[in-house]
């Protein structure tokens, strides 16, 4: 039986009260309901055309700005809905019992109203000034997120391939935006790197909330942390391979940049692979912004490995 429905076979009193609504208004909790934090990670659109060294043309820039306000609207319409959907349940969190849905801030049917309006209007825009396979991929992508709110978030193993997933989605949509061929060792190495991050994040998750019954998602407690260990380990491996092959791919074909960048961008990509294994290891990888942002030392081997990635591109 799930959260909600046990929720609803309380008696009304004993129903948890939702968290007073903070201030702000309506369009205020809407806009925290869409979470502006995460956007962030949609930045993922520049990936492709950043690998391909074309991002800087007029054109470009212009498509991968639409591109992203587009990709940001489906995933707030998403967290919209889920909100909505989630409402009740969340009432009984210690934590999400303050999202504005939950709280009162925002009535379950215009969170409903706003997610919908954006999940139409996103995919028709795509559409009208965009390539069709933009629009196509908009269209899967939400089709996809919400079948994971209804149900896909509770069926093991299928959960972390749908967030895995809406990651690649992410890292694709720019190339296709502007035509550009995906390769296999990029889409290899973002799919797995991203299985890497959720499932740490996963595990994190479950180290953290042991014993703390109703503080996490449900379907952690059918998840041992050594599995989720298992996958995340498995998944970095994976994505340093990929790299590695990629950067190797040349092989002994003279360069002409002042440096072999290619294969030098390796050390850094390995280093921030194993830094971010850290945080795994210890239980405290939750968003990977949050990851990223909070250590500096692997912010810094970040920025080494997008000037070596960017001087590899450029041939310099």
């Amino acid at each position: 039986m799930t959260e909600t429905a046990v929720l609803r076979q309380r008696a009304p009193e004993q129903r948890p009260r939702p968290a007073p609504p903070r201030r702000g208004g309506l369009a205020g909790g809407l806009l925290r309901t869409a979470r502006p934090r995460q956007w962030v990670k949609n930045v993922l659109v520049v990936a492709a055309p950043a690998a391909a060294g074309e991002l800087f043309s007029r054109h470009a820039l212009t498509q991968l700005a639409l591109v992203f306000v587009l990709f940001t609207a489906c995933a707030s319409a998403v967290y919209l809905v889920n909100d909505a959907r989630d409402a009740e349940a969340d009432r009984a969190h210690p934590v999400k019992r303050h999202r504005p849905v939950a709280a009162g801030q925002v009535p379950v049917p215009v969170a409903y109203a706003a997610g919908g309006a954006l999940g139409v209007l996103a995919p028709l825009t795509a559409a009208w000034l965009c390539p069709p396979p933009v629009a196509a991929l908009l269209t899967a992508y939400l089709a996809m997120q919400l079948a994971y709110c209804v149900s896909l978030k509770h069926v093991l193993v299928v959960d972390l391939v749908v967030v895995t997933t809406g990651f690649l989605m992410r890292a694709m949509i720019g190339g296709l935006a502007l035509g550009i061929p995906l390769s296999r060792w990029f889409l290899i190495t973002t799919g797995f790197g991203a299985l890497f991050m959720v499932s740490a994040k996963r595990y994190s998750e479950a180290v953290q909330m042991a014993g703390k019954a109703g503080a996490t998602r449900a379907l952690l407690t059918e998840y041992t942390t050594s599995y989720l260990r298992f996958v995340w380990q498995l998944a970095a491996g994976v994505a340093v391979l990929g790299y590695c092959l990629w950067a190797m791919e040349e092989g002994g074909v003279p360069h002409t940049s002042v440096l072999p960048w290619r294969q030098l961008s390796m050390v850094a990509f390995i280093l921030a692979v194993l830094r971010y294994a850290v945080f795994a290891d210890r239980g405290t990888a939750g968003e990977p912004e949050d990851v990223v942002l909070r250590d500096r030392a692997l912010a810094l081997i970040g920025v080494v490995w997008m000037a070596m990635y960017g001087l590899a591109v450029a041939n310099w």
